[in-house]
């Protein structure tokens, strides 16, 4: 393979890896797509909350009361997007998704790392539900939260230029060692 596929391959995961502490990095909202029950797509921006280079796994986090979370539980399928207008480049992963709500150790663990302000974010209304009166805390929120841990299958990486846009596809194996790359047309 390719050296400087090999060298986008990392750069692409390392700018990800850094963004989950950076909030002014384009790559720290992500765009999230799923597949809702009538088979429509469905996207939504998301913050990038961990990133695991080896084994090329997303992690976000979710109100399990949200059609998010049902449709993952309906059609594992998944697409992120990100773009960072500063350097003009996209990354658009395919993959799926792994849910695991609030009894689960990977769920406990992420609950314990978040601020008291961002927990409680989850203690209100269900999300997409109607507005009835303004929505008062009836627990903590730690029952409503879920992680969101994306495993990713292939990587479109496309750096944009005023001139000579570059692509390339590079598809992982399960364990999330990269399996192939190549160039393709933009």
């Amino acid at each position: 393979m390719e050296k400087l596929l090999e060298d986008i391959d990392i750069n692409a995961w390392t700018k990800l890896k850094n963004a989950v502490l950076t909030t002014d990095s384009g790559f720290h909202f992500l765009t999230l797509g799923s597949v809702d029950e009538q088979g429509l797509p469905q996207i939504r921006i998301v913050v990038l909350r961990g990133v695991d280079l080896l084994e090329r796994v997303l992690e976000f986090h979710t109100d399990i009361r949200s059609p998010k979370w049902r449709e993952f539980g309906n059609n594992p399928n998944a697409t992120v997007l990100g773009y960072c207008p500063q350097t003009r480049l996209q990354l658009r992963l395919q993959g799926s998704i792994v849910m695991y709500d609030a009894s689960s150790e990977i769920a406990e663990h992420a609950w314990d790392k978040l601020s008291s302000r961002t927990q409680q974010t989850y203690a209100v209304a269900a999300p997409g539900s109607d507005v009835v009166n303004e929505a008062k805390a009836t627990n903590n929120g730690k029952a409503s939260f879920g992680v969101l841990l994306f495993k990713a299958d292939s990587l479109d990486w496309c750096q944009l230029a005023r001139e000579g846009n570059q692509r390339a596809m590079l598809r992982y194996r399960p364990e999330g060692k990269l399996a192939s790359a190549k160039w393709v047309n933009a």
